[in-house]
């Protein structure tokens, strides 16, 4: 079975960022922080990656102490490293290089028993281009809504 079940969203990286290419990754991790991420006690909304010396490193996601932890428990804040292929290292090398790019963790999940990271590759939008998005949306549920009301 190789059914995906997703423990955790980034909502505001759809809304911040206008995301042109998504990666599925892996993540070095503690057996606590494992037990911790199954139970959903993941936060990725502050978290970003970024390229040093050709690793790929996730920063800024919190990830909740396990309760029974005890000593085997590490800082929840710390930087974990992404695990890709070379190919895809490179790419994100020379799209990081670019003006503006980003890499934003989009999702957390199991896949066949282990915790993968979705990351997407976007460029930050303008608060202009949130407005323009809010308004389309708005006006496709006001469309909706109708439709429902007249059948």
């Amino acid at each position: 079975m190789s059914g995906k079940k997703i423990l955790a969203t980034n909502k505001k990286a759809r809304h911040d960022y206008f995301i042109d290419e998504v990666f599925e990754c892996g993540i070095e991790l503690k057996g606590t922080e494992v037990k911790s991420i199954r139970q959903g006690r993941v936060n990725l909304k502050e978290g970003y990656a970024s390229v040093d010396n050709s690793e790929v490193f996730l920063k800024q996601v919190h990830i909740s102490p396990y309760d029974q932890g005890n000593r085997f428990n590490v800082d929840p804040l710390r930087t974990r490293k992404l695990l890709l292929h070379k190919s895809e290292i490179r790419k994100l090398i020379g799209a990081t290089t670019v003006k503006g790019y980003s890499l934003v963790p989009m999702s957390m999940y199991l896949k066949n028993g282990k915790v993968k990271l979705e990351l997407g590759l976007g460029k930050g939008k303008k608060l202009y281009d949130k407005r323009q998005d809010l308004a389309k949306k708005d006006a496709m549920r006001r469309i909706e809504r109708e439709s429902k009301d007249r059948y």
